[in-house]
């Protein structure tokens, strides 16, 4: 065996070794929930249910991972644990849409990011494939209040389909809810102001070239939705099978889409195809809310912190933003298009509470509305008879920074762990300071 083979079978081994290294130091230690073996009520308590507003001194009743009563003089089993709510306000668990959770650990590591793969036409990846459960981020997310996430590729164009997962989960064959929601779009951007006016010009071929293949990919798949609707036996593309969804009306496309061109460049495409259709970022998304009213398509606006993106631009228009589309009669979810970051996504919803949306509508765009929107209303996003038994207890207003604490949290009636390495280092460093 020559010396450069003995190096390269090396070198590979030490890779294949690091990068074991690398995911084992990054895994969690959080022992997901027992499955719950006995009726547990939580007493006395604040039950903001979502779909029948706020009831207070209310109990709430879970058997066998569902919801099994609510109200105030409900019959209590005999071998019930029973869980003090007084001074304590319930909500159903927050769910993150269009999150990179378990897919994206530490930036500057890339053996640690698998969020794409090359490529243009790939609407048949699945996000949930890559998901890792043990991610050492999720506990942090857990902590704050997020029981469910909508894992979502990013890409170029058709960047593959996302999926429903819990938090509290073994594997992803315990914690998939929902598997292949959608396909993901990236609409193609128009070069910015800032490029010269020298390289405009090929800028700008770039920008149509993209639109041009974009248009081809789904002549594609529309031939082939035609060619497979005649004959069922045709050799089967994985690509566009993925998307045969999409032209049943079964799946929805998410279109990635910030500035108002490519949000109004996206409806009249949507206008000529039919699809069930969700606008994702929409950063311009209040100076089209007609329009999408009108074409009924949703909005998961991702910028509920941002900044004014123009200088002619109200200082608090991303603030504001949910307000103007829910006013307008556009469904609105508040989501988060990251992974570490999402776990700010309640006091998203208490920014946008403030600035004219309420607390009831926010605390609804990040529970209910995603639940409806990913197709899993049935199970998730509010508190009533029959549902997950999902459910978060917070000391305070879940939607205000000063107050929220979620002090227990319950995903299919198990009782997750929410220890994480924040809480860990803040127990550590609150000793020192004691010396």
């Amino acid at each position: 065996m020559s010396s450069l083979t003995t190096f390269k079978k090396t070198l590979l081994t030490l890779s294949a070794c690091a990068l074991a290294f690398s995911q084992s130091a990054l895994a969690h230690d959080m022992v997901p929930g027992a499955k719950q073996s006995q009726p547990i009520v939580i007493k006395g308590a604040t039950l903001h249910t979502v779909t029948n507003g706020v009831l207070t001194n209310s109990d709430l009743l879970m058997v066998d991972g569902k919801i099994s009563a609510i109200g105030q003089n409900i019959t209590i089993p005999q071998n019930s644990q029973i869980i003090d709510g007084t001074n304590k306000h319930v909500y159903p668990g927050l769910i993150s849409t269009v999150s990179q959770l378990g897919l994206r650990e530490i930036e500057a590591v890339k053996a640690t990011v698998d969020i794409r793969e090359v490529g243009d036409d790939n609407p048949h990846l699945l996000a949930e494939a890559a998901y890792n459960p043990d991610s050492e981020i999720i506990p942090t997310i857990r902590s704050n209040g997020i029981t469910h996430v909508q894992v979502t590729p990013a890409g170029h164009l058709f960047g593959g389909q996302s999926s429903v997962i819990n938090l509290d989960a073994w594997n992803i064959e315990d914690g998939l809810v929902k598997s292949t929601v959608g396909v993901h779009l990236f609409w193609p951007s128009q070069p910015p102001s800032w490029v010269s006016e020298k390289r405009r010009p090929k800028a700008m071929k770039r920008y149509h070239q993209k639109l041009t293949r974009l248009n081809d990919l789904v002549e594609q798949s529309k031939r082939y939705y035609t060619a497979y609707q005649a004959d069922s036996s045709i050799p089967q593309d994985v690509r566009w099978h993925a998307m045969l969804g999409l032209w049943q009306g079964e799946k929805t496309l998410y279109v990635h889409a910030e500035d108002i061109n490519e949000i109004e460049q996206a409806l009249r495409f949507n206008q000529q195809h039919g699809f069930k259709m969700v606008i994702v970022g929409g950063s311009d998304a209040w100076m089209a809310a007609q329009e999408l009213a009108q074409q009924n398509v949703s909005v998961i606006y991702t910028h509920a912190f941002g900044l004014p993106q123009r200088g002619d631009e109200d200082i608090d228009q991303a603030f504001k933003t949910p307000h103007l589309l829910k006013q307008a009669g556009v469904t609105t979810v508040i989501g988060y298009e990251s992974a570490w970051d999402s776990r700010s996504l309640a006091f998203a919803a208490g920014m946008a509470a403030k600035y004219g949306l309420g607390k009831a509508a926010a605390l609804e765009a990040i529970t209910l509305t995603p639940a409806k929107v990913l197709g899993v209303s049935d199970k998730l996003g509010s508190l009533d008879v029959g549902k997950s038994a999902s459910v978060i207890i917070s000391a305070g207003d879940v939607l205000d920074y000063q107050t929220h604490h979620v002090e227990k949290m319950f995903i299919d009636g198990r009782v997750v762990d929410l220890n994480n390495r924040h809480r860990q280092l803040y127990d550590k460093y609150q000793q020192k300071g004691q010396k």
